[in-house]
C-alpha cells in the first residue's frame, strides 16, 4: 500500500472547518446581491454546465485556485485582488472547505463558504441559473 499514516480526508476537512468561517444559506441569500461579495463556484466546468449555478458567480475551477489568487502567479485573476467578501461553495461544501483554509493561508481576507454547498442551496429552493461561459 503507498498510503501510510496519512491524515483522512475528514480530518482535513475537520481541521479547515476548525479555522474558516461557514455561511448559512441564509446569509448568502440575504447578500447575495451585494457588490462587495464575491461568489466563487469552484465546481468543475461538467456540474456548471448540467445543474447551474448561483446567480453572479464566478467560475474558479478547484485546481487552479492557489494560482488565481496569488497575486504573484502568472494565472492570477484581478477578482482575487480585489477587496471583496468571498464565499466559495463546491457541490456539498468539502471542496470549498478545504479552498478557503487554503485561501487564508494564501492571505485573501474575507473568505468564508457556504453551508452544504450547491445541493443544499438547490434543496432550499435557492435561485439556479444556467451556466454561461464569460467571454476573458
Amino acid at each position: 500500500m503507498t498510503i501510510r499514516d496519512g491524515l483522512s480526508y475528514k480530518a482535513l476537512l475537520d481541521e479547515a472547518n476548525a479555522e474558516i468561517e461557514t455561511l448559512s444559506l441564509e446569509a448568502l441569500r440575504d447578500g447575495l446581491h451585494d457588490p462587495d461579495l464575491a461568489v466563487i463556484d469552484l465546481r468543475d466546468i461538467r456540474e456548471l454546465q448540467r445543474e447551474g449555478q448561483l446567480p453572479g458567480a464566478i467560475h474558479a475551477p478547484r485546481g487552479m485556485l492557489e494560482f488565481w489568487i496569488d497575486p504573484d502567479s502568472p494565472y492570477s485573476k484581478p477578482i482575487f485582488q480585489e477587496d471583496k467578501r468571498f464565499v466559495f461553495y463546491c457541490q456539498s461544501g468539502w471542496r470549498s472547505a478545504l479552498a478557503c483554509s487554503v485561501a487564508g493561508r494564501l492571505g485573501l481576507q474575507r473568505a468564508s463558504h457556504l453551508e452544504g454547498g450547491f445541493i443544499a442551496w438547490k434543496d432550499a429552493g435557492g435561485e439556479i441559473v444556467p451556466y454561461e461561459k464569460k467571454k476573458r
